[in-house]
């Protein structure tokens, strides 16, 4: 009721103090409000669409902590009435004591009542807690009243304390918050202390619920460390001092409390919370004396919690905390407690841990410290009860005790005594006899403990003798091992393990050592089998060593002076440690600890290798050093051990040393593996050993013995003896042969019985194992003994006895395989030698015979052995050996060999070891036939071996053409390499070899195809290195690209790149080339399947398309190599393209080729009638060779032809068959007449004369040809008609010719290939006719094109040069002009023809026809050349053409002028100064023609003086003229006024000098020029000054005039009546100018 009371009156003040809020406040009241809205609904958002949108939020706080900074009261009046809001919700209350506490945070003065309603307001809403939501809020309230306190302590505290009220259960948030404000405010908080926990003292009976007990645990964990961290600052308090008893003597009630109600409760949560605040409670409580030995009344309370389920961790630290208190204040724990103590904490180490327990590992650290405190104050009864505990087995329980025991040993405290570790040892050795491993591995912890930690004298005795027995026990159980006890493996390797770790502690740590313990040490390195414990016990033996030879162990009875060591035979340990050093990365790098061994006992094994040791070791640790496991390096290894056993043999030179070592080292053979890299390193290095003896009989003896105990059917022990006596063989080669040779005699030996398996009765011999085993020992002596040993016996006993051995065995494949590698190495061991004085090997037949039948024995089509392989390399060895092989014998092996491999069929994808033996013996073929072909270097030894290969390049398996290509490939590579240029090819032999594998270019097998375009890129290299062909770049980089698109799947793509192949390489090929090329590609046509010989085809056509002009004289080879291989073609598409090579053939060698068709029998066998119905149906073609067929019947009437050449013999040859026997009859007279009747069926017309028949014929041939636009044309151009004009036959000619050009386009070749042929006939009306057709022809690009310019031109040339007919020469020069319109860029290049034969038609005795024509080609011809092109011509060009302007001929002058005019343009600055001369001296010509009678004359020599105005610089005189209505003769002479004024004024002498010129013109013939003349003069007269009148002669002008006023043209007389009248003007002026007046 009191309550209720006081709220309403709390409430009736706020609502006054509301109502007196000023209007600035209502305006900052709603600004809060909208921004506080504002974070609610971002709230919302966060919540729905996750934290982007939470800066708006953010933004509206930091705005209202912002407005708090000028106004913090008014903000946080606002903040405190929205606080107030009905039904607000908790978010928003949330968001406002946020804001609050920043705004208290940023310590703005606020007034004394704002902080009191905030207190007041915060304290009510924390404390009111209904729901769930409640406590966010009350946990935000209580933050704010702690960021309050900071500033208002004493206001925050009087509120807090205000609801603290003893005997009366606040609520939970006012004592956290009380624990809140006593960390944060600790000298503030001391004086309300006492109270505080008084009075929460009073409350703990009522705490029933579980929360808050936890709440009031926590609080007083964080009460004691508060107090904790006041009493260590306690000079720092300004309040009243509180000591530390006063405090320890107010929380013991509540600790007792704690233990013996709470710590009972069932929640697991509270015990937890109790344990926790126990640990801050006890650092005050235990430093009492008198609350201490309370405390200890309640430890069984605690260690009853271990039964529980709490977490042990926190109550094993909760007595830790006393039991070293315990210690530190020697304050005794009461003796009936140790036991339970002991026991639950021992229990806990030896038994596993529940699963819920989360710090075991954690609980047992804690544990270990629990016992160290108990031994340092109890060790009596603590080692009473160890020895209790061990006496059980139990092994958990043994092994926790002597970890336990390990952790009292290990702890550095003097409070432990030596007392104690002698009970501990007590208790240890209780356990010795375990066997159980776990226990083995804790006692050998205990002894390295012991000796780390410095009882080393406690071990002596039972210690190393356990340690010594543990490590042979181990190693001997991990020798045995069996299958299926892998645990008990795992768990001995653990042993074996900590056992190693403490041996080395030992003899690291110990300073002096029994000799028992180190000949233990030295025993197990020479007779353990188990490798991997080598590396520490060396280790710890060279500890041990030093320690000896420093001597620092007294008892062992050492003297430190003398570097000695007691050891076993030195050559057993220096055999074993050099064996085990053969594998130096074994058991953790054994190899350097090994080295370390040696190097210490170096002058107790031999102190003669002592020195040299002192230097080799370290440079062999180095290396093992620099690598490691994977980068080392086996035999380089191997090679610096031998060279180290070496060195070190030689120091003991002249002793027995080596023999006693080679000893050690035969009777350790039994000890190792087979196989294994120790025993392969033991029986090389036992045969250098040997190798090394200096007693004869006593390395006989030990050899013969190893041969007696080798076991023959193990291949890696007899490989290790081979070697071995091999090695031996080095330095005692007559020993070992006679070691050999006694060894058969012993084993009674004979080719009727062999009874070998009497010796051996554990494993007995096979016969052939024996024999394979003696002759590749007897090739091993031969390979490693003194070159000059070798020489004496290499024929006998070595191969003697390798042949004899094989010759009587049973030959299996085992004794093949010995018998071959025994030949390889004899041959090799013969090549060694540097000098072998032309030594003949006499048994190289006998073992060729051998090895052939061997090879012919394999089955032909499979692989089951390396036989092959190793008989190839048999023989390419044999090969090198002297006597060498025949080429005969050569070539045999190779075809045997070749027979014998590419037969075999491929092995399957999945058989990885018969692909293994494939590649083998594909490469031991490679091998030995570039062996062989090393003998026979040459281009028939190429030929040969090539045609070996032939038939299996042609087979039709792909397996056997592709290793057939692969092996040819190879050859070619090496023949190219080794003979470059030396040798060059036989003619013709070039092409074969790539006719051969052009096809292949296209193979089906990728494989195939690319070996074939290596192959083919060989040959290219040696033809071009050989023949100095200019192969290029670019035709290699086309090559290459050719290789790259065969490899593709699609076949139109290959055939496309083997098609740019033959195109590459067709350049490379001379003409006798190319013919052997397509003879060996007929030859193989039919021989594979169809897509190589549709290859072979293409090729042919594409070397004839390329190549036949060329081929002239070898047609008839090509031919007939074709027509004899057409027969057996079957495929059409193949015959098709034969057949298109020899039209092709026909094309440009008609003659050759119808002879040959026509020679070969009758009747007419199938594949002729083909080829001459293939040339039916090419109708063009068809024609052609119907020309041919007429001009044979045509050449039987005329006279046979001298030949001058051989191309004409050719020709004679080809010819003359067809007129042998012709008769000469009434119709020889007509060839045209038969014509006729080829073309035309009818009968012939009587009176037809032979030129219409001619005419009929070529209209009947138009007709056939199907071209009606040109018949129309004809017709409508009445062409024919003219052709039968005598006077417009030429008109005829040219007209149809170039009727021709625009309708039979695809006629024009063999147009103009006719047009040619008539040109150089020696009937000058046909070579008239044809060239006329050749000036339409010329005019058109069709000879370019065709490539006939050439030919043509030089036709021309003849033509314009000769002088015998005017029309040919006419129109020799006019077709030499037109190429200007036709090949406009061709005439640069001939240029110099064209000036020389058009200037040439200028001068001499030429017609005027011709004169012009020549004008008129250089007309044309300049207008495609600069000033530069034309050289020196120009000049004469220039004059010849000025010379022209006053002729007669109106063409010529036409012509000149037109000609001038292009020379304008052409002119340069080199030139321009001599034609402004030219200019000048034809200047009157070009104004008087101006009016030219004739109107074209004139019209161009107005174009072309207008043209040369700009000569003169006259720029105000070149846009005079032609821009007037007037007429031509006005404007002409206002230009000559204009030109005169120009010239009387700068260049008067000039102009008087045109005066004299123009008086010449006066006489001209043409009475236009007359009158021109006359107006010419008088204009110049009117312009010129008395000063140059003068000196002109005007007396001659005057009668001049007067003659011509009798000229018969009435114009002339006019003209010259003017003229005379202003001569006398001018005179008139003189006189009156005149001072003395008449002269």
């Amino acid at each position: 009721m009191k309550e209720a009371t006081e709220l309403n009156e709390d409430m009736l003040e706020e609502a006054e103090h509301l109502a007196l809020l000023e209007p600035e406040d209502d305006g900052t009241f709603f600004q809060v409000t909208n921004l506080l809205n504002i974070m609610d609904s971002e709230s919302a958002k966060t919540d729905t669409t996750g934290p982007g949108l939470d800066m708006r939020k953010t933004l509206a706080s930091v705005i209202i902590t912002e407005k708090a900074t000028t106004d913090p009261c008014v903000v946080m009046n606002a903040l405190i009435r929205c606080l107030q809001m009905p039904e607000i919700s908790t978010q928003r209350k949330m968001n406002i004591y946020n804001i609050m506490q920043e705004i208290i945070q940023q310590e703005g003065e606020m007034e004394e009542h704002c902080i009191q309603r905030l207190v007041a307001i915060a304290s009510k809403q924390m404390r009111d807690i209904t729901e769930a939501e409640d406590f966010e809020t009350a946990e935000v309230a209580s933050e704010t009243l702690v960021a309050l306190s900071r500033n208002h302590f004493s206001l925050v505290m009087y509120e807090l304390q205000h609801h603290l009220k003893p005997l009366n259960l606040t609520d939970e948030f006012v004592i956290v918050t009380l624990a809140k404000l006593a960390n944060g405010n600790v000298f503030e908080f001391m004086p309300y202390m006492g109270i505080t926990l008084a009075t929460i003292f009073t409350m703990l009976r009522l705490a029933n619920e579980a929360k808050m007990r936890q709440v009031i645990c926590s609080a007083m964990e964080t009460f004691c460390e508060t107090v904790q961290f006041y009493l260590r600052h306690l000079e720092d308090s300004l309040y009243p001092v509180m000591t530390e008893d006063q405090f320890a003597v107010k929380l013991f009630p509540m600790y007792r409390y704690f233990v013996t109600v709470w710590l009972r409760h069932q929640d697991l949560e509270v015990k937890l919370g109790v344990i926790k605040s126990l640990r801050p409670m006890l650092s005050l409580l235990l430093p009492n004396d008198d609350l201490r030995e309370q405390v200890y009344d309640y430890i069984p309370l605690l260690l009853a919690e271990f039964q529980g389920g709490l977490e042990a961790l926190f109550v094993t630290q909760v007595l830790r905390q006393i039991l070293e208190a315990s210690v530190t204040t020697n304050t005794p724990i009461p003796p009936m407690l140790l036991h339970p103590i002991f026991t639950e904490l021992h229990v806990q180490v030896c038994s596993k841990a529940p699963a819920q327990q989360q710090f075991s590992s954690q609980n047992l650290m804690e544990i270990v410290h629990c016992f160290i405190a108990l031994a340092r104050s109890y060790p009596k009864e603590l080692m009473k009860f160890f020895f209790s505990q061990v006496e059980m087995s139990k092994e958990a329980v043994r092994v926790g005790t002597l970890a336990l025991i390990r952790a009292v040993v290990s702890a550095d405290d003097p409070k432990i005594n030596i007392k104690t570790i002698y009970l501990a040892i007590r208790v240890v050795k209780n356990t010795l006899s375990d066997t159980r491993s776990k226990v083995r591995m804790a006692i050998l912890r205990i002894i390295g403990q012991l000796v780390l930690s410095g009882f080393q004298e406690k071990i002596k005795g039972w210690g190393l003798k356990y340690v010594s027995v543990q490590l042979t026990l181990s190693t001997y159980k991990l020798t045995n091992r069996r299958e299926c006890f892998y645990q008990r493996d795992l768990e001995e390797k653990m042993v074996h393990k900590v056992t190693m770790d403490t041996v080395k502690i030992i003899t690291s740590s110990i300073s002096g050592m029994t000799n028992e313990f180190w000949v233990r040490l030295l025993c197990y390195i020479m007779e353990t089998d188990y490798t991997e414990a080598l590396t520490p016990i060396c280790i710890s033996l060279t500890n041990l060593a030093e320690n000896q030879i420093h001597g620092k162990d007294t008892e062992a009875g050492i003297a430190g002076k003398s570097k000695h060591v007691d050891l076993p035979a030195p050559q057993k340990l220096l055999a074993r440690l050099l064996v085990l050093m053969s594998s130096p990365y074994k058991g953790e790098g054994r190899g350097i600890a090994m080295l370390n061994l040696l190097r210490t006992l170096s002058q107790s094994i031999a102190p003669s290798m002592a020195d040299m040791w002192e230097q080799e070791i370290p440079l062999l640790v180095q290396y093992l050093e620099e690598h490691t496991e994977f980068t080392w390096n086996q035999k380089t290894w191997e090679d610096m051990l031998i060279q180290f056993l070496r060195n070190s043999l030689k120091k003991t030179r002249g002793t027995s040393w080596s023999l006693r070592l080679s000893k050690e080292l035969n009777n350790q053979i039994e000890t190792f593996d087979s196989p294994s890299l120790e025993k392969g390193f033991l029986y090389r290095a036992l045969g250098f050993t040997l190798g090394m003896g200096l007693e004869a009989d006593r390395v006989e003896v030990l050899l013969l013995e190893l041969l007696y105990k080798t076991d023959y059917s193990n291949d890696f022990d007899r490989e290790g003896v081979i070697l071995c006596f091999g090695l031996c063989a080095r330095g005692q080669v007559k020993t070992v042969l006679n070691v050999l040779q006694d060894f058969e005699e012993r084993i009674q030996e004979s080719e009727q019985s062999w009874q070998i398996g009497a010796w051996r009765k554990d494993h007995p011999w096979r016969r052939e194992t024996v024999k394979s085993a003696l002759m590749v020992m007897y090739s091993c002596v031969s390979s490693y003994c003194h070159p000059q040993m070798l020489l004496t016996h290499v024929d006998s006993p070595i191969t003697s006895k390798i042949i004899h051995h094989y010759s009587s065995s049973c030959q299996d494949i085992s004794l093949k395989m010995a018998f071959m590698k025994s030949v390889v190495q004899v041959t090799n061991a013969i090549k060694s030698i540097q000098d072998p004085e032309d030594f003949q090997f006499a048994h190289k037949s006998a073992l060729t015979g051998l090895i052939v039948v061997i090879i012919k024995a394999e089955p032909p089509d499979h692989l089951v052995s390396p036989v092959r392989s190793m008989a190839m390399d048999a023989l390419s060895q044999l090969s090198t050996m002297k006597p060498f092989y025949s080429p005969e014998e050569s070539t045999e092996l190779m075809d045997i060999s070749i027979h014998t491999v590419i037969s075999l069929q491929p092995p399957g994808e999945d058989n990885e070891s018969v692909k293994t033996l494939y590649a083998n013996t594909m490469s031991s073929l490679k091998q030995l036939m570039e062996g062989l072909l090393q003998r026979q270097l040459d281009p028939k030894g190429l030929q040969d071996t090539v045609h070996l290969l032939e038939k299996w390049i042609l087979s039709e398996k792909e397996w056997e053409r592709e290793k057939a290509m692969a092996l040819h490939l190879h050859l070619m590579q090496i023949y190219v390499q080794s003979i470059g240029v030396c040798i060059p090819l036989k003619l013709g032999q070039f092409g074969v070899l790539v006719g051969l594998i052009a096809p292949c270019t296209c193979d089906a097998h990728r494989r195939t195809r690319l070996a074939s375009i290596n192959v083919l890129s060989s040959l290219l290299d040696l033809h071009v290195s050989q023949t100095c062909s200019l192969w290029g770049t670019s035709k290699e980089q086309e090559l290459q690209k050719c290789k790259e698109d065969l490899q593709d799947t699609d076949m139109n793509k290959i055939s496309s790149a083997s098609s740019r192949v033959a195109k590459v390489v067709c350049p490379e090929f001379n003409c006798d080339e190319v013919v052997s090329l397509i003879q060996k590609l007929c030859e193989n046509i039919g021989a594979m399947d169809l897509q190589h010989d549709r290859a072979a085809v293409t090729w042919i056509g594409i070397f004839l398309q390329m190549r036949v002009k060329e081929l002239e004289d070898k047609v008839a080879e090509i031919l007939g190599a074709i027509l004899v291989h057409l027969p057996v073609v079957d495929h059409p598409e193949v015959r098709r393209h034969l057949i298109e090579g020899i039209l092709l053939l026909a094309h440009y060698h008609q003659e050759t080729v119808l002879t040959s068709l026509l020679r070969q029998p009758l009747p007419m066998e199938s594949h002729l009638t083909e080829v001459w119905l293939a040339v039916a149906e090419n109708v063009p073609f068809a024609r052609t060779m119907l020309h041919g067929l007429l001009g044979r019947l045509q050449s039987r009437f005329t006279a046979k032809i001298n030949a001058t050449s051989k191309a004409d013999i050719w020709r004679l040859a080809a010819v003359d068959p067809l007129m042998l026997g012709s008769s000469h009859g009434p119709e020889a007279a007509s060839p045209v007449l038969k014509t006729w009747r080829l073309v035309h069926t009818g009968p012939l017309p009587q009176e037809m004369t032979l030129q219409r028949i001619t005419i009929k014929s070529m209209q009947l041939l138009v007709k056939r040809i199907n071209r009606e636009p040109l018949e129309q044309a004809l017709e409508e151009q009445s062409v024919w008609s003219l052709l039968e004009n005598g006077g417009t036959f030429l008109e005829g000619v040219s007209l149809m010719a170039r009727l021709c050009m625009q309708n039979m386009e695809n006629y024009m070749q063999r147009l103009a290939e006719l047009v040619l042929t008539g040109m150089g006939s020696e009937i000058l009306s046909c070579c008239i006719s044809s060239t006329a057709i050749c000036v339409e022809f010329m005019s058109d690009p069709v000879l370019h094109q065709e490539k006939l310019l050439r030919p043509v031109v030089l036709m021309l040339e003849k033509g314009a040069g000769q002088d015998k007919d005017e029309t040919l020469q006419v129109l020799s020069l006019r077709a030499l002009g037109n190429m200007a319109l036709g090949a406009p860029r061709k005439v640069k290049q001939y240029r110099k023809l064209l000036l020389e034969k058009c200037l040439g038609s200028l001068q001499g005795q030429v017609s005027s026809s011709a004169m012009a024509e020549g004008m008129e080609a250089l007309t044309k011809v300049l207008a495609e050349l600069r000033e530069g092109d034309i050289g020196s011509s120009f000049e004469a060009i220039s004059k010849q053409c000025r010379a022209f302007f006053d002729n007669e001929s109106e063409l010529l002058r036409l012509k000149a002028f037109v000609l001038f005019g292009k020379l304008t343009k052409v002119v340069g600055i080199s030139k321009k100064h001599f034609f402004k001369g030219e200019v000048k001296r034809g200047w009157v010509s070009l104004l008087l023609h101006c009016q030219d009678p004739c109107p074209s004359v004139a019209q161009a020599c107005v174009a072309t003086m207008f043209q040369c105005v700009h000569f003169w610089g006259w720029k105000s005189l070149e846009s005079s003229f032609g821009h007037s209505n007037d007429s031509i003769n006005e404007q002409m002479t206002v230009f000559q006024t204009n030109m005169c004024s120009v010239l009387a004024q700068k260049k008067p002498a000039v102009l008087c000098g045109f005066l004299l010129e123009t008086t010449v013109f006066m006489k001209n013939n043409l009475s236009r020029i007359r009158i021109a003349a006359c107006n010419l003069a008088g204009i110049i007269m009117k312009q010129l000054s008395a000063h140059y009148l003068k000196k002109m002669d005007l007396v001659g002008l005057r009668n001049s005039l007067q003659d011509l006023q009798l000229d018969s043209d009435a114009g002339v007389r006019r003209a010259a009546l003017e003229t005379l009248k202003v001569l006398d003007s001018c005179n008139q002026h003189w006189l009156l100018a005149s001072p003395r007046g008449l002269p």
